[in-house]
């Protein structure tokens, strides 16, 4: 009953351009050979960058201005295209698709609908999941679509924080 007095965390948008990557959200960018599935730790998906959140209820962000193209029922994963055609998935722990959607909210996004950089699109309780899942989280360039994609491989990170440039 209390909660319905909850203050509910308003972002404001970032105004990032079409060539930035930005933070998935408050954290760490750790080494994505750190990461305990080989498909993401030996960039088989594409080139990857690896993400630590702490706490009980962290929000994930759009990575970029685009499309969601995809999200996936449970929450777990969601996929960003650029207007220049740059797809861009992001994964949100291992094995986390057998949480079946536990532990994840979708916030008002569906597949289809245009996002921001910084727009939230999953709140997670990490700590929750964090004691059966390694909850690192990885931003993935699955189709580079052409376009030269650097990103920053370390180092702290805010919701802010560009990782990525599209050239």
């Amino acid at each position: 009953m209390f909660n319905l007095f909850k203050k509910k965390e308003v972002f404001e948008p970032l105004n990032k351009d079409n060539s930035e990557i930005t933070s998935l959200g408050d954290g760490k960018l750790i080494p994505i050979e750190s990461v305990s599935d080989p498909m993401f730790a030996e960039k088989m998906l594409g080139d990857s960058i690896a993400f630590q959140f702490s706490g009980r209820d962290v929000t994930v962000f759009s990575p970029v201005n685009g499309t969601l193209t995809v999200i996936f029922p449970t929450g777990h994963a969601f996929g960003v295209t650029t207007e220049d055609g740059v797809e861009v998935l992001v994964h949100i722990g291992i094995d986390t698709v057998n949480s079946k959607g536990e532990g994840f909210k979708i916030l008002n996004k569906k597949q289809g609908d245009h996002v921001d950089a910084g727009d939230p699109i999953v709140t997670v309780n990490f700590n929750a999941l964090q004691e059966k899942y390694d909850m690192s989280t990885m931003l993935i360039i699955t189709n580079a679509n052409g376009k030269n994609v650097t990103l920053v491989r370390e180092g702290d990170v805010t919701r802010e924080s560009v990782v990525g440039k599209i050239e």
